[in-house]
């Protein structure tokens, strides 16, 4: 992660369940573009907004979930990141049926080089770039390059 002032480098944790990663994919997702110290200080908010991050009850919201996501001054009121989010639940949910649950999914990218494991993750979900899969994948401890070849 970059050495800078002002730059506090996120924690490593390993999920317990799908619902963790989730939480954590969604961070990273609210944090591209963002003042990371913005996002980190509204994030109880977002935990009480998303339902804790329970991917099956924000895979199953509809517009008015939306509307009171984009009415809720406590959040990043991004409304491509919020229907970004809904639509990763969703793919949470697939996955979830495909593998079992979320950490045997990123096992079975074991095999791939990050660059392709990077590129696998970033077309399945809805606004993860190149950065936001490097943090994701760092946030929850998973291999990764140094900051400066990712």
């Amino acid at each position: 992660m970059p050495d800078r002032p002002g730059f506090e480098i996120p924690a490593r944790i390993t999920p317990a369940d799908d619902d963790g990663y989730f939480e954590q994919l969604t961070k990273a997702v609210f944090q591209a573009g963002f003042s990371w110290q913005v996002v980190n200080d509204k994030w109880p908010d977002f935990r009480r907004a998303f339902e804790d991050f329970n991917v099956d009850r924000v895979a199953a919201y509809g517009p008015e979930d939306v509307d009171r996501l984009l009415s809720d001054r406590s959040i990043v009121r991004n409304g491509r990141k919020i229907e970004a989010t809904i639509l990763n639940a969703i793919q949470f949910q697939t996955i979830a049926h495909e593998f079992g649950y979320f950490a045997r999914y990123l096992r079975s990218l074991d095999d791939l080089p990050y660059r392709e494991r990077q590129k696998t993750l970033s077309k399945r979900f809805k606004n993860l770039g190149r950065t936001g899969t490097f943090v994701f994948l760092w946030c929850v401890n998973e291999e990764v390059p140094s900051w400066e070849d990712r």
